[in-house]
């Protein structure tokens, strides 16, 4: 396990909060985030590790979730050992957040009449000489005016004495492969394809590390773009394995990437839901402390889901490397969109991160009309800031109303009913309008 002993008293620690808490005493405890703005959440020298991240917005952008992006550099290294939308890093599926209760991760609601959720992670992030964290909140095109208030805690400790030899990093990357192209000769998003898969070069690949290290944890969301159960695809885990020159079968033509010589892997599954805990087939969410599919949009599996396995008591340990895989069907038959986020710690360097998609590449699939809807959002809440302003202000009771209207909007929103958040955030509009 990961976690302290609390009856263990440690010598030479000093805990302490990084937070958004408003120097001037008053009670503005947030910062004020504009759209292309990188702030500093934490700049540390010396030892010192994170014990607990959380973070939190009030109606904010329909896809806040992938829009602000976080980054950390332990030690002074030269590019980022995590990467990730910050939603995602904290168990948010497809920037729509649900609840979770898990040990590395929890999701907590706050007032039913807004959007607003509470974010916690609780893996721990060491660093022996110094550490860095930054977030972005990446813009969407045309909605440059939506800033948004943010409020976090970065609680830690500082140590006195170097860290032992044994502690290594915390990792974490993003990856999505927005359609999985079915595997030539398969039944495309048939669920009773009976192929044979016998060496996953085809999987789908949600991390791939080089050095000395362990994987902790993985957030996989599967948008269900054909339909049916698509959850005979099998966990493969290659470790220290060597890759190899990745040919066809039948002609011998080198194609594109490599595949591994080790077969078969060290883990191979039996199945999707085997790997998150589940009986057979889930069609409904469910949540533990290490695994569930906390995210099941239809019982017949069309659509969006989301599970998360936490290798915390069982993690997966490697000398060499480690290539973390799953087939989208069985013999990688479905054409689905895949997104993960792995979770592990290594020592350093690391290998390079692929490249992260842009903000329009990273958004979820959605209905046209849904930024449509946000620019209206946006709008109405530069209206609300114009009557909040105005002087003499308006009454309290008048400026609680427009918010609940604008909560009801967002709400609607991240619901799946934009006309109803579009009629809410068009009587914001008018009411500023009459004043």
């Amino acid at each position: 396990m990961f976690y302290a002993d609390p009856a263990r008293l440690v010598a030479g620690s000093r805990t302490l909060r990084h937070s958004s808490w408003d120097r001037s005493g008053r009670n503005q405890d947030y910062l004020i985030l504009a759209p292309g703005q990188t702030v500093t959440l934490l700049d540390e020298q010396g030892p010192g590790r994170i014990n607990h991240l959380y973070w939190t917005t009030i109606n904010g952008s329909r896809f806040q979730y992938r829009q602000l992006v976080l980054r950390a550099w332990w030690d002074g290294e030269a590019s980022p050992s995590v990467e990730v939308p910050l939603g995602d890093l904290f168990g948010v599926p497809h920037s729509t957040p649900v609840p979770l209760q898990s040990l590395a991760a929890v999701i907590n609601p706050g007032d039913s009449r807004v959007v607003s959720w509470g974010h916690n992670l609780y893996l721990p992030m060491p660093w022996a000489s110094s550490a860095r964290i930054e977030l972005s909140y990446d813009e969407l095109p045309g909605l440059s005016g939506d800033n948004m208030a943010f409020w976090y805690h970065v609680d830690m400790e500082r140590f006195t004495q170097p860290l032992p030899s044994d502690v290594a990093r915390f990792h974490a990357q993003w990856q999505r492969e927005n359609p999985t192209t079915p595997k030539a000769g398969t039944e495309p998003n048939a669920s009773g394809w009976n192929g044979t898969n016998l060496n996953g070069a085809e999987n789908y690949v949600a991390l791939q590390a080089q050095g000395r290290g362990q994987m902790v944890g993985l957030h996989l969301q599967v948008d269900n773009l054909g339909g049916g159960w698509y959850g005979e695809g099998d966990d493969m885990v290659f470790v220290d394995a060597a890759e190899t020159p990745d040919f066809s079968e039948k002609s011998g033509v080198l194609t594109s990437g490599v595949s591994t010589s080790q077969w078969p892997p060290v883990y191979h599954g039996t199945g999707t839901e085997e790997i998150f805990g589940g009986g057979a087939g889930p069609n409904h969410p469910y949540h533990g402390p290490y695994t569930g599919f906390h995210m099941v949009e239809n019982p017949d599996y069309a659509g969006k889901s989301a599970m998360y396995r936490w290798y915390l008591a069982d993690p997966i340990r490697f000398e060499r490397s480690i290539k973390w895989t799953i087939e989208h069907g069985h013999d990688n038959n479905f054409s689905n969109d895949y997104t993960s986020v792995a979770y592990w710690y290594q020592t350093e360097p690391h290998a390079p991160f692929p490249a992260l998609l842009d903000v329009l590449g990273r958004l979820p699939r959605h209905p046209p009309a849904v930024l449509v809807v946000e620019a209206a959002r946006v709008r109405a809440m530069r209206h609300m800031n114009e009557v909040q302003s105005t002087q003499p202000p308006p009454p309290f009771e008048v400026f609680l109303d427009l918010f609940l209207k604008l909560g009801a909007g967002c709400r609607a929103l991240v619901a799946g009913r934009p006309d109803e958040a579009l009629a809410a955030f068009t009587s914001i509009e008018q009411y500023s309008s009459q004043q």
